[in-house]
């Protein structure tokens, strides 16, 4: 860099580890960009703007720890087979790809915000449907709606907060999403323990009809969320992106680089503007760098999903039943201790993620995860029906929880909404979320098949080794984002080597800065 880098910057020191975008000019004066106060305004407003935009995750979280005891009622007021329970609770994941699928195109369509509006809108519908539902058909028809509203409302939230944060905190601020559908776990759980001394055929309805709530705080959110930059700039609407960026970065200055950057990303006001050739057709034919962020960003995708967490949460009354608890009352009441691991473990996980990086918490996360799900199978096998097997299993099942909501729960998102360039973010996280969903469907619409077949100890010990397979997938495949904007992320596909942490401390910001001095 030398010289030219201080004199474009002004000084060495310009993209320091303070503040990765504020420019450090030696001419600091009185309102040094009104400093101290706007950058306290901008980080609250984009604070709350992630608040807002990850309410939609609730409802998904409060859906999956809500059956998981709505079940046990279900079954016994409507009198399903153990087939239909697997279904029903299985086929969530599975419809969400849809809305999943149809997310990415649906957000470049009417934008980030309204495609958030519409996912609260369908989902509330099939969560009335399903609280009045008299037959399992028509619980059905519920969970058609209420998957395909999670299915977008998953795959956008990410995407809007990467979209709209600075680099230097956007791991946190991504995460976000993942604490709030562990927070819908824990309410879904209390709801289940709250309810559960209701008649039959009333508490399953109550508990199903309380994740109605949560939409009318997702509508208001509309009247204080604005759209994001990116989004705007690919509409052509530079001006209103420009506005967004004010109110979202702490400096004049800061709001030209990045606008600059992202009409680079997008192809506008540059020479070299992306071939007008078909989204899908640049997903499906990928070139190099695309293909080991596709490879990167699915596989992260399916492997939070295959180590087994859903079923984990959905069957958790299963598994501690299995371990010799026998009453309804005390098994609702040991998985409030799961959801509570799930979501203490992720508050960790936003305070870690930007300060320790990515790749570390996932080294974390899947090593323990391994060893966690490896105990469950253990306790299951050689100590269950007794006292110390039964502290044993809630035990090793709220750490699997735990070390799963401190690394691959959260950073999974974080890193499929950093790594895509901006013309295939959308589409290819929403394949990635699709592929999400399948896996998640797949393992739980199978546990309990797959649990008599080669026992609920078995199939843990299965989990446990997909988690130890995890753990190798992630040192060779999946970079440290920490600090990068997600323009200069791509960067660290364009060469393979720099994927399995070789170049992940590079200053590649710098060499953005170099490369247009030069």
């Amino acid at each position: 860099m030398g010289s030219v880098g201080a004199a474009e910057n002004g000084n060495g020191d310009a993209l320091g580890r303070k503040n990765k975008y504020r420019r450090m000019d030696s001419q600091e004066t009185d309102d040094d960009l009104g400093s101290d106060d706007r950058g306290r305004t901008t980080r609250k407003y984009v604070f709350f703007c992630a608040v807002f935009a990850s309410l939609n995750n609730v409802l998904l979280g409060y859906d999956v720890g809500v059956m998981s005891g709505a079940i046990i009622f279900i079954q016994e007021d409507l009198k399903i087979t153990e087939v239909q329970e697997e279904v029903l609770v299985g086929i969530l994941s599975i419809l969400s790809l849809f809305g999943s699928l149809a997310g990415g195109r649906t957000s470049d369509l009417i934008g980030r915000k309204w495609t958030m509006a519409l996912a609260a809108i369908i989902f509330q519908s099939g969560a009335g449907v399903m609280t009045f539902a008299n037959s399992f058909a028509v619980l059905m028809i519920g969970r058609f709606l209420a998957g395909i509203g999670i299915g977008l409302g998953v795959m956008i939230a990410p995407v809007y907060i990467a979209e709209i944060s600075p680099s230097i905190n956007r791991g946190s601020l991504t995460s976000f999403p993942e604490i709030f559908i562990n927070f819908g776990i824990l309410l879904g759980y209390l709801s289940n323990y709250l309810f559960s001394g209701l008649p039959v055929h009333i508490s399953w309805r109550v508990m199903l009809a309380v994740g109605m709530l949560p939409a009318i705080f997702i509508a208001l959110t509309l009247f204080v969320i604005p759209e994001s930059p990116r989004w705007l700039v690919l509409q052509n609407r530079i001006e209103e992106a420009r506005v967004v960026l004010l109110k979202t970065n702490e400096s004049d200055a800061e709001v030209e680089e990045r606008l600059k950057e992202i009409q680079l990303a997008a192809g506008i006001g540059s020479s070299e503007k992306y071939e007008e050739k078909s989204i899908w057709r640049e997903i499906f034919i990928p070139s190099p760098p695309v293909r080991r962020m596709l490879i990167a960003g699915i596989g992260l995708q399916c492997i939070q999903q295959i180590t087994g967490i859903d079923a984990t949460v959905y069957y958790s009354p299963e598994i501690f039943k299995s371990a010799g608890i026998k009453s309804n009352s005390k098994v609702l009441a040991s998985t409030i201790a799961v959801g509570v691991s799930k979501t203490a473990a992720n508050v960790v996980a936003i305070i870690l993620i930007d300060r320790l990086g990515r790749k570390p918490l996932l080294y974390i996360s899947t090593i323990g995860m391994t060893i966690c799900l490896f105990s469950v199978g253990v306790t299951l096998a050689f100590l269950k029906e007794g006292e110390f097997g039964i502290a044993m299993a809630i035990l090793s099942v709220c750490g699997d929880v735990a070390f799963f909501s401190v690394g691959v729960g959260p950073i999974c998102w974080v890193l499929t909404s950093e790594i895509y360039p901006l013309r295939l973010r959308a589409q290819a996280a929403a394949l990635g979320a699709v592929g999400n969903r399948v896996c998640s469907g797949l393992v739980a619409m199978s546990f309990l098949s797959v649990s008599r077949a080669i026992s609920v100890a078995g199939t843990f010990f299965v989990f446990s080794t997909v988690s130890a397979l995890s753990v190798v997938f992630v040192h060779k495949l999946i970079p440290e984002t920490k600090g990068k904007s997600l323009e200069q992320i791509e960067l660290l596909f364009q060469d393979p080597h720099e994927c399995n942490g070789s170049e992940v401390q590079m200053g590649d910001a710098e060499h953005l800065v170099q490369k247009e001095v030069i």
